[in-house]
């Protein structure tokens, strides 16, 4: 348990950052579901659309330090290679 009040304010400061972090992780995440989604309805405009709008949040991800750079850059990637394959 932590007994000095600079540990005990690093505790709080842990629980807060906790949960921003884990409220941005999850908004990456719905933003990308929902271009995951219209590439699995097969509408290449409706994905393409979704992906312009998940692009913002992804790289606010990787900014903010809740995904990784490399990670974040690859996720991108992979879906508009999607969407281009389901246009041809």
């Amino acid at each position: 348990m932590a007994n000095s009040p600079q540990a005990r304010k690093r505790i709080r400061q842990t629980e807060s950052r906790t949960a921003v972090n884990m409220a941005r992780r999850s908004r990456v995440r719905t933003y990308v579901k929902k271009v995951e989604t219209a590439i699995e309805s097969g509408d290449a405009a409706a994905a393409r659309d979704a992906l312009r709008e998940a692009q913002p949040e992804i790289m606010r991800g990787v900014t903010k330090g809740v995904v990784a750079k490399n990670a974040g850059a690859r996720k991108i990637s992979r879906l508009n290679k999607r969407i281009k394959a389901l246009s041809a």
